[in-house]
């Protein structure tokens, strides 16, 4: 069986992998994360991932790679990962009460093709007081995330309800990717 390599140095994308019990190694790119404002949030995150996993790809040309990239859209604004802490304040605060869209994009590259794909997933947030967002900040969680939220951790109390694919919001939606994986013919699931 080929090798398969996560183009992504974020943890959680890596749990969600190990969860599988799939056998991968970690290979993270430092691409450029620039994208044309014109482009629809599906396709910032499928440029985005198809661009990590080329880089990636281009070191591993016998392997299956997944690249990955997340953006948070509130009321078609692209957000981010927050630079520092008033940024952050911001994000949450315009995300309170509110419903907003994540988007992943998913491009896995195979030996003789690539697949390129996103999921959206819609997340309510409750209405959050100042003291619950500068809360949620000291945590420092809100710092590496996409949107100033991790639905996996301390950010679970923000979310109201979710319509959509859980594991998407959190970095990789999980049952596409294999599904993509096998059709790519890189392996089975549960044999």
């Amino acid at each position: 069986m080929k090798n398969l390599i996560l183009a992504s140095s974020s943890p959680r994308r890596k749990e969600l992998l190990e969860n599988l019990h799939i056998t991968f190694e970690v290979s993270s790119s430092d691409v450029d994360e620039s994208f044309d404002p014109a482009l629809t949030p599906g396709e910032v995150v499928m440029e985005l991932s198809s661009r990590k996993a080329k880089a990636v790809s281009l070191q591993h040309q016998e392997s299956f790679v997944i690249g990955a990239d997340t953006v948070v859209v509130l009321e078609g604004t692209v957000l981010g990962k927050p630079k520092d802490r008033t940024e952050a304040y911001s994000m949450l605060k315009g995300l309170s009460g509110k419903t907003h869209s994540v988007y992943t994009g998913v491009s896995i590259i195979a030996p003789d093709k690539e697949k390129n794909f996103y999921v959206k997933t819609d997340v309510v947030f409750w209405e959050l007081s100042d003291e619950e967002i500068n809360a949620y900040i000291d945590t420092s969680e809100p710092f590496d995330k996409a949107g100033a939220y991790g639905i996996q951790g301390f950010g679970s109390v923000l979310v109201k309800e979710i319509k959509g694919d859980y594991f998407s919001v959190v970095g990789l939606p999980v049952s596409r990717t294999v599904r993509e994986l096998r059709n790519a013919g890189y392996f089975q699931p549960f044999s």
